[in-house]
């Protein structure tokens, strides 16, 4: 007989669990026809400070001869959120590999988790346009960026 019951849910994060933290308006315009934020938008929030964090003048994450392209989101929508109001958006790296890094993000409006989200990067060549393995200066960097141990 198989197993029926359904696998347990991740514990929802606090803001607090992210280093990295940022706010982003919402706009009349984010919203769907239902009223609330439209789906396509939590991706934007989750940009906003990605974005933020990339390109942060005291501690970039930027390469020389290099850029970083999205290969991969993953977004999970645990509640609505509305207009008018803010989110905030927490940012931490939660993987690093050979040429890739992966962001977990956090979206929060009024303290509630509205969605969570993990968004992996791989850093390419901009002569080749081909993957290439990160910088020993800039793992450093995102080991930085990892959340503290519990």
């Amino acid at each position: 007989m198989q197993d029926q019951s359904k696998p347990s849910r991740p514990a929802v994060p606090r803001l607090a669990d992210f280093p990295r933290r940022g706010t982003d308006t919402i706009r009349f315009a984010d919203l769907d026809p239902q009223g609330h934020v439209n789906h396509a938008k939590f991706a934007t929030y989750m940009e906003t400070s990605r974005a933020a964090v990339i390109r942060d003048p005291d501690h970039s994450l930027q390469v020389e001869g290099a850029t970083s392209v999205m290969a991969r989101i993953e977004i999970n929508y645990l509640r609505e959120m509305q207009w008018p109001g803010t989110v905030e958006i927490g940012t931490a790296v939660a993987e690093i590999g050979r040429s890739s890094y992966t962001f977990a993000h956090a979206l929060f409006q009024n303290s509630q988790c509205a969605g969570t989200g993990r968004v992996t990067m791989v850093l390419i060549d901009l002569a080749t346009r081909r993957a290439r393995p990160l910088p020993p200066e800039l793992i450093g960097r995102l080991k930085r960026l990892m959340p503290a141990a519990p």
